[in-house]
């Protein structure tokens, strides 16, 4: 377990304590979440700003354990594993909460997840013929774009609800068309590995 591997696992943990936090329910043992009126205009749900401020600090830990796994050559197997599920678990658990709560559009849910399985089925193909296939840019983006438009919907869009301006819902349609584009670069990319040979 070395240090870029123990960054994953921390987001794996904290992507859990998001969830639960996200799930629990609060109000049946008596406890509950103080809301704020900002600015007379934008009523807040302390929890989701407690959310909002570990899903930050976990989409960093992203950044920060593929750039020390390179440097200090700590790439492992189990790194990347761990990585992709650590990705999914935070990404994907949150936007599913997040639509059942009506705060971003079952739609883009639906395509983000569906691309991210036939991708994932993808590599698992690929891999099991010998060829691994490494993320490629335009997937990377989707990933930035998708992380910040969460935590923006997590702190209720601000502070561009003040003016009107949805750059949360934005950001969250502008991942799923980054996920369908980059979708398709990975099946042109496997295509000739889905013949039989």
């Amino acid at each position: 377990m070395n240090t870029a591997n123990k960054i994953t696992m921390s987001r794996v943990i904290m992507a859990i304590v998001i969830i639960v936090i996200l799930l629990f329910p609060f109000d049946q043992v008596n406890l509950e979440f103080p809301s704020y009126l900002v600015a007379g205009k934008v009523l807040v749900d302390l929890k989701y700003i407690i959310v909002g401020i570990l899903f930050i600090i976990a989409s960093i830990t992203d950044f920060f354990d593929g750039f020390i796994a390179r440097k200090y050559n700590m790439v492992t197997d189990f790194g990347k594993m761990m990585d992709a599920i650590s990705d999914k678990l935070l990404t994907n658990t949150v936007l599913i909460i997040l639509a059942c709560n009506s705060m971003v559009s079952t739609a883009i849910v639906v395509v983000i997840i569906a691309r991210d399985i036939i991708v994932d089925s993808i590599k698992m193909l690929m891999g099991n013929k010998g060829s691994a296939v490494a993320a490629i840019g335009l997937a990377k983006t989707k990933t930035a774009t998708l992380m910040v438009g969460i935590a923006l919907t997590l702190f209720y869009n601000l502070p561009f609800e003040f003016i009107n301006l949805r750059v949360s819902d934005f950001l969250l349609a502008l991942a799923a068309v980054l996920s369908i584009i980059s979708g398709c670069k990975y099946y042109i990319m496997a295509k000739p590995y889905l013949k039989d040979r």
